[in-house]
């Protein structure tokens, strides 16, 4: 699985939060609590957790165009219901070495 994740700076974490898992749960596997929510897509995955000044996205899939997917469609919808704070959604891919 390809990773990534992207740090929000903002007061309206779990709002946010809750907006996407409640969008998305209409048609596909959300779960959603005060802290941490998920997003089950097609191609892929996206978990959040909210902090006091911070939304996290943590996004994965099986392959680079997949994972790119998620990450469009979630920042996507985070950039329509947070018009008014306009968040930077910054993703960075993470890079897992293999140990043996």
């Amino acid at each position: 699985m390809l990773r990534s994740e992207a740090l929000v700076n903002t007061s309206n974490a779990a709002r946010y939060m809750g907006q996407l898992c409640k969008h998305f749960g209409h048609k596909i596997p959300t779960t959603l609590t005060e802290a941490e929510g998920s997003i089950t897509f097609a191609m892929g995955r996206c978990d959040l957790a909210a902090e006091e000044q911070f939304l996290t996205l943590r996004a994965e899939a099986a392959d680079i165009e997949a994972l790119a997917r998620v990450e469009e469609v979630v920042a996507s919808h985070l950039d329509r219901f947070a018009f008014r704070d306009k968040p930077a959604v910054k993703w960075v891919r993470i890079v897992e070495t293999g140990r043996a």
